[in-house]
């Protein structure tokens, strides 16, 4: 389990070795806790004999071969593959969450290969033809990437349209090119990719940086341990508001100061290569919150004041007296 350690109070009487004229804070050694460990034939192939007649001048019969395109057909045809695949990308491209990647990047398969079926069916015109035929070959090899990368998206190894576009840069690039090669080559429309893949990186933010800071006047604190092996950013809901969220190195801790009072829940997320524009880890992520909530409360009477700090561990040791589950990366909050 992981740990949530609450201060209970206790009398100023009973601590006057630790108090100050103005106010008390019991802090009384923390339970340890932890998390629970999660271990989360082919046929051959037979010649047959052509048995067909031949014609007079000796040349085999057979199916005839299909007519070229003339060039403004195939430019119909392509137009009409063009608008499939680049808006099935767009799409992919606009994902926001991992659920909503994952499925998008299934649609955008299915649409690179039903394309490249539809144009290789076509006989295009005769003085592009090798142009035609690798820009098909390059539909294929990129809906055949999408296909495995699927995989990595849904086990949250990648979970950003950025990091799944990195991921494939190779095929992608060998897609720009086809498009363009063929494109060049009489005016034809197959720039489908209009989205550049980013080199592969490592971006982290400073231990404690706050991605959101609401105000923090109060007199309790949160202290956050996260002894994993990635980065957390852990945020902190009152109600639907997000009262604060914090960026906790792997290996690191942070105290929040000046949490005011009140009953919240506490989210975190895990992850590689914080992406700040959008506000996600894009590799490894995982996305969970402490199932019960947490309150903080101050209270004051004649001679002292009283209130509550936390403190939570991110990840395991044993012994521990709260529980998380997973959220939905669309209910977690953004």
């Amino acid at each position: 389990m992981w740990q949530v350690a609450a201060t209970r109070s206790i009398s100023c009487a009973l601590a006057l070795a630790t108090l100050t004229l103005a106010a008390c804070t019991a802090t009384p050694s923390a339970p340890t806790g932890g998390e629970p460990r999660a271990s989360g034939v082919a046929g051959g192939l037979t010649s047959v004999p052509d048995t067909s007649a031949s014609t007079g001048s000796g040349a085999p019969s057979g199916t005839p071969t299909a007519a070229a395109l003339d060039p403004e057909a195939y430019k119909t045809e392509l137009a009409a593959t063009r608008k499939t695949v680049t808006g099935a990308i767009k799409s992919m491209v606009g994902a926001r969450t991992v659920k909503t990647l994952d499925q998008r990047v299934g649609r955008a398969q299915e649409a690179l290969a039903g394309g490249a079926d539809t144009l290789a069916a076509l006989t295009p015109p005769e003085d592009v033809r090798t142009q035609h035929e690798a820009y098909v070959a390059s539909l294929r090899e990129f809906a055949t990437g999408l296909g495995s990368t699927a995989g990595r998206v849904g086990s949250r190894d990648l979970c950003t349209s950025s990091a799944v576009l990195t991921d494939l840069d190779d095929r992608l690039k060998a897609l720009d090119d086809a498009g363009e090669a063929l494109q060049k080559a009489g005016d034809y429309p197959a720039d489908v990719v209009t989205v550049k893949a980013a080199s592969k990186k490592t971006r982290r933010l400073g231990n404690g940086s706050y991605i959101r800071r609401g105000t923090l006047n109060g007199r309790s604190s949160l202290q956050i341990h996260n002894g994993g092996t990635r980065d957390a950013v852990v945020t902190v809901m009152r109600g639907k508001t997000k009262e604060f969220s914090v960026y906790v190195r792997r290996k690191a801790k942070f105290k929040v100061g000046g949490v005011r009072d009140g009953t919240y829940k506490i989210y975190f997320t895990h992850g590689v290569d914080w992406d700040g524009r959008n506000g996600s880890f894009t590799r490894q992520c995982s996305f969970e919150r402490f199932s019960k909530p947490v309150t903080f409360k101050t209270t004051f009477t004649a001679t002292q004041i009283l209130w509550h700090d936390w403190r939570i561990t991110l990840h395991a040791i044993s012994g521990g007296n709260a529980r998380t589950s997973a959220v939905d990366p669309e209910d977690f909050p953004g």
